[in-house]
């Protein structure tokens, strides 16, 4: 790709903006295709050695393809101008490992909308994926700098180069000319580009967790020969485990830790160490890093606690370990985490603190609490549930649930997801990449902190009931549930049976009491009994107990089978279980029907109703057991209502026709900053906040501000009546005594009355006048925060009883059609708005294409921190939005947008520091 234009002799072409001031946002971490990472950042002056480094580096044909000639070295004149640009007009990326630049991205400014762009990567590095990084975050900053399009000369021999435009999603057109492709493109994303970066994003992140649970060697950094440190544990259990690779104590005291070799340093160990577990001091850690990001080291584990949750000095020490680690090419789990372990055969990999492996199974665990995770590991062995992979990430600096999200969806030996949360790091992309995942495996969270709101949204948030946060995790297909308990009940039944095709169940047991329990539970949990409870009576023998069920199973009417047994006095329980084990393998089920049962009130999967494997690995088909039909049913029933979500249609995330969004950019970037508030939010004034949703195609019906009874004629005159007079105070406009609001003015004189009593009532000069909009259902839409998912979008009807009942419901952005459409048919009032009683229905379609838009605007400005639409009248000539309000201000929830990187570990350690300093306090009974 050719160099790009000289400027004149003594002009450097940027405008007098200083090269070192570069947006601070521009800075990422980003996974390469192999899992790797690396740092982008705009380039500076001070690159100038290292960018004739990386020249002096590159192969013949790598210079010859990137500037169409030898260009052995760099004059002096073109390094100044490589290395001091704009960050405006002219902007670089360069990626950094560790010190060293190994790609350079940039574009200069054609015109006013499009620029040229270029690329160079060192050798050693192509492959990896760095030509479609750059290329994203220049599109970025391009869209952000007001370009629109890309255009590229390229040599029709780099079909290297013209790949990554080619597969980078967006509409390339293309012409040949003496050897050279002319290439150019609109930047603007496009669902292909989308798709592309998305896929690409999915693929480093899961290879980037692979690397992490695949190592072919481990170094145990701080291995101990003292059997009460952490250092001696993990090195233990690497072992007992039988790990198919070498493991490496790290001991400079040692020639030996548990009758292994040991080294002074991980430097000195012969072979290359793709996996270092870290178990000393954590004012040591630093110190051990160097050595480890000299070796090469892939990926870090550090059990050592110390770091951010006891304080600033530790978090100062986790974001400097962390964003050194990433800059040299790893990921870290961790600090102050319990472990990874991986039970594949090929592997066995055990880097926790946990004694044992636990038994092979097809089951993930994400674990964000070190302290619990050894709790968890045992409950799942007692209860008999194999693992194929465990992640305990402590503080989350680096490795998050997240990616571990990405790492299963295409992990061929993980069916099922359980997740242990207290935060999000990226509450968007939770919703996103769970949504994703649900949709071929079910994915179980129990999410603790349900009723805290972090600090930094709860000026912008607002108290959701229990049914709406259970209906956002179901938006996500997310099996949410209360206990680790209940996450144990309802894994066992994804792990060992089917999911039902519908909501109709069984029951078959030999105790017409316990059956009833089953039966009430399960019509509480709205599922239905397809046929009578069949009781066989306290004496049946084993083979009419396990006949019952076979006839249950075989019924038309039943999709899934609850068994509750209490073992009689003389015939012992284990000839019922193998009855009935045998009965269901040779009863065939089309569709496939799922059984839980309460069977001699054991927890997990009893031998007697295991299924296994050749080696003894309980497999699927195995019926889980529980002490209680309560249990048992209610974990039945989750899996039910997951399986009707799987079944449900996806829907797509639409955008609505006729979006200005540049137009509304510049409106909240010129808005943001004039903002004055101490919290940095400013209230839209009236007329910007009109000219915002009219950008969105949200139209307020037509209204004035006037200051005198002459001026309100005069308005109502301009509008034409009906109209309606409001007070400018919105706490009066809002009573439900419509104290504030005089309806149905039809004459001059009717209005100069109106204005009068509300001059009376406000002891203000200012009302609104507006035109009266048709009469309707009054509807409220609203956009809010939630510390779980981000931007929300909610819906319910007006007025202070719907408010005071929490009759609204919820939907987190982006919405897909489907998410529209349920959303304002999910509150209880809901059924005025189709024709209750008789009334003519009113036009939900409007409904639907206004909750799009607002979902629309949230999604392009993540500035707007709180909108509210109220009320809308909706009736069956449309939906008319008659009175809103909106909020600008610093975004607290990172959007998932933009070009592909790791979170920012600043925001994300200093958040969590936050809530951590606010539990200790309350814990010690002090105060802020």
């Amino acid at each position: 790709m050719a160099p790009m234009g000289h400027a004149p002799d003594g002009v450097d072409g940027d405008g007098g903006r200083d090269p070192f001031d570069y947006p601070r946002r521009w800075e990422a971490d980003v996974v390469l295709a192999d899992g790797r990472t690396v740092h982008l950042r705009p380039i500076v002056p001070t690159d100038a050695d290292r960018i004739v480094a990386l020249h002096a580096r590159l192969s013949e044909r790598t210079r010859y393809l990137r500037y169409f000639g030898a260009y052995p070295r760099i004059p002096a004149r073109d390094l100044r101008r490589f290395t001091t640009v704009d960050h405006h007009d002219r902007v670089a990326f360069v990626a950094l490992l560790g010190d060293d630049i190994v790609a350079v991205g940039r574009y200069e400014r054609i015109n006013e909308s499009s620029a040229e762009v270029a690329f160079v990567v060192d050798d050693a590095h192509q492959g990896r994926g760095l030509g479609s990084i750059l290329l994203e975050h220049l599109a970025a900053a391009a869209s952000e700098c007001g370009l629109r399009r890309f255009v590229a000369e390229v040599l029709a021999e780099n079909a290297a180069m013209t790949r990554v435009f080619r597969d980078a999603g967006y509409h390339v057109s293309r012409a040949f000319e003496e050897g050279l492709l002319h290439l150019e493109f609109d930047i603007d994303p496009t669902e292909e580009s989308l798709a592309v970066a998305r896929a690409r994003e999915q693929a480093a992140e899961a290879r980037s967790v692979h690397n992490l649970l695949h190592p072919r060697s481990v170094a145990v950094i701080g291995a101990s020969t003292d059997s009460t440190k952490i250092g001696y544990a993990v090195l233990s259990n690497l072992l007992a485990a039988d790990f198919a690779g070498p493991v490496y104590p790290v001991n400079p005291e040692h020639v030996s830790v548990r009758g292994v070799r040991a080294y002074k340093s991980v430097l000195e160990i012969p072979d290359p160490v793709d996996l270092a577990v870290v178990a000393v001091p954590a004012h040591q850690v630093e110190s051990v890093l160097d050595g480890a990001l000299e070796k090469g080291v892939q990926a870090l584990v550090i059990v050592s606690a110390g770091f951010a949750e006891s304080g600033p000095h530790g978090l100062h020490a986790e974001l400097r370990l962390v964003s050194d680690a990433r800059a040299h090419g790893m990921r870290v789990v961790g600090p102050n985490a319990l472990g990874v372990l991986n039970t594949d055969p090929k592997v066995r990999l055990n880097a926790t603190l946990a004694p044992r492996l636990p038994r092979r199974g097809r089951t993930g665990f994400f674990c964000q609490s070190g302290a619990l995770g050894i709790a968890i590991l045992a409950d799942a062995e007692a209860r008999g549930l194999g693992l194929s992979t465990f992640v305990s990430a402590g503080n989350r600096a680096d490795v998050s649930g997240n990616d571990l999200l990405q790492y299963w969806e295409t992990d061929p030996y993980t069916d099922v997801v359980l997740l242990y949360l207290e935060s999000f790091g990226n509450p968007r992309k939770f919703a996103r990449l769970a949504r994703r995942l649900a949709r071929t495996k079910p994915v179980v969270a129990v999410k603790s902190g349900r009723h805290a709101v972090r600090p930094q949204l709860a000026a912008t948030s607002t108290e959701i009931d229990e049914s709406s946060v259970q209906a956002l995790f179901e938006q996500a297909g997310v099996v949410r549930v209360d206990t680790l308990a209940q996450l144990f009940d309802t894994a066992l039944v994804f792990a060992n049976q089917p999911l039902p095709s519908g909501a109709r169940i069984g029951i078959v047991g030999n105790s017409s009491a316990i059956a009833l329990l089953a039966a009430d539970t399960a019509k509480a949990q709205g599922l239905s009994i397809g046929i009578e409870p069949v009781d066989v009576g306290s004496q049946a023998p084993p083979e009419k107990f396990a006949a019952a069920v076979g006839s249950a199973l075989a019924s038309p009417d039943v999709d899934a089978l609850v068994v509750v047994f209490v073992p009689p006095v003389a015939t012992p329980g284990t000839a019922y279980a193998r009855a009935l084990r045998e009965t269901v393998l040779a009863t065939p089920t089309t569709p496939e029907k799922p059984i839980v049962s309460t069977f001699l009130a054991a927890e997990g999967v009893p031998d007697e109703l295991a299924v296994t494997a050749e080696d003894g690995t309980v497999v699927f088909g195995s019926i889980p057991s529980y002490p209680s039909p309560e249990r048992a049913v209610n974990a039945l029933a989750r899996v039910v209502r997951y399986a009707e979500w799987r079944r449900r249609p996806q829907g797509t995330v639409v955008r609505p026709e006729g979006l200005e969004v540049q137009r509304a950019e510049a409106l909240v970037r010129d808005l943001v900053a004039d903002r004055s508030a101490e919290d940095g939010s400013v209230v839209v004034p009236v007329d910007d906040m009109v000219q915002l949703l009219g950008c969105y195609g949200i139209d307020v019906v037509s209204f004035r501000v006037v200051s005198g009874v002459d001026d309100a004629v005069a308005a109502a005159d301009e509008l034409g009546y009906p109209v309606t007079l409001k007070a400018f105070d919105d706490r009066l406009r809002d009573r439900p005594d419509f104290a504030g609001v005089r309806l149905d003015l039809s004459t001059p004189d009717s209005v100069r009355l109106a204005y009068r009593d509300l001059r009376e009532v406000s002891g203000r000069d200012e009302v609104y006048v507006q035109r009266m909009a048709p009469k309707g259902v009054s509807c409220a839409i609203g956009l809010q925060d939630d510390p779980s998912f981000g931007t929300l979008v909610s819906f319910g009807l007006s007025g202070v009883v719907s408010t005071l009942l929490g009759d609204q419901a919820f939907r987190a952005v982006p919405l897909t059609d489907t998410d529209a459409e349920t959303l304002v048919r999910e509150p209880r009032t809901a059924p005025l708005l189709t024709g209750y009683r008789g009334d003519e229905p009113a036009d939900l379609s409007a409904l639907q294409d206004l909750v799009l838009r607002v979902a629309a605007l949230a999604e392009d400005h993540p500035e707007v921190r709180a909108l509210s639409l109220d009320p809308v009248l909706a009736s069956p000539e449309g939906a008319f939005v008659t009175n809103a309000r909106i909020v600008l201000g610093p975004p607290p929830s990172r959007p998932d947008s933009g070009p592909r990187r790791l979170r920012q570990i600043t925001t994300v350690a200093e958040e969590d520091v936050v809530e951590q300093d606010d539990a200790a306090q309350k814990a010690d009974g002090s105060t802020a």
